[in-house]
């Protein structure tokens, strides 16, 4: 019984700091508004930019973009017990384990976003929606050369708010920035995991 208690602290613990963690590294790292600008100032489209109000309001919807890709990610992470280097594997969670560290990391995600109950569920069903997609594209996956866009709904979806207009434009943008939010939730979920490296 106490082995069980101890198991079900851990699985706690580690969801809410797992959560903890990549809002913060997201908003520290600052992808998003170094990906915004960066397409800025590559592709001139200035007019991006000119409204302060809409510029902040389309920093918002990519940052919960992003914050959807890497939940995604980190979850399926953190069930299958997979990291970037063979050094830093950890146990894959029994279905059981990963079903409850799933509810305690959106949980803590909705505390940490100070989310209503609405937008915790508005979040965790285009969470679901993308891991559905990425399922489905799962078994298919290649590298992808570099100038070539991701087969990846954080690719599309923020393409489309970037920039419909230049479509293929923004979704190269969107794939480098996908690069860089992977790489990102590798570390953090590795760290959380297996301890600081």
């Amino acid at each position: 019984m106490a082995a069980t208690r101890k198991s079900k602290e851990g699985i706690s613990d580690r969801a809410g700091l797992l959560a903890q963690r990549l809002s913060e590294g997201l908003v520290e790292g600052r992808v998003v508004p170094r990906f915004v600008d960066s397409y800025v100032v590559e592709r001139g489209r200035y007019a991006l930019q000119v409204h302060p109000g809409q510029y902040r309001d389309l920093l918002t919807m990519l940052q919960r973009e992003a914050l959807l890709a890497i939940s995604a990610q980190a979850l399926e992470m953190a069930s299958k017990g997979t990291a970037a280097k063979e050094d830093r594997r950890f146990s894959p969670m029994t279905h059981k384990d990963a079903a409850s560290f799933r509810q305690k990391f959106l949980a803590a995600l909705g505390r940490h976003q100070h989310w209503n109950v609405g937008a915790a569920l508005e979040f965790q069903t285009d969470l679901q929606m993308y891991e559905s997609i990425l399922a489905r594209a799962q078994p298919g996956r290649r590298s992808r050369k570099p100038f070539e866009a991701a087969n990846h709904p954080f690719v599309d979806r923020c393409a489309f708010l970037l920039d419909s207009s230049f479509m293929e434009d923004a979704r190269l943008a969107a794939s480098r920035a996908l690069a860089n939010l992977e790489a990102l939730t590798t570390q953090l979920t590795a760290e959380v995991f297996c301890g600081k490296p």
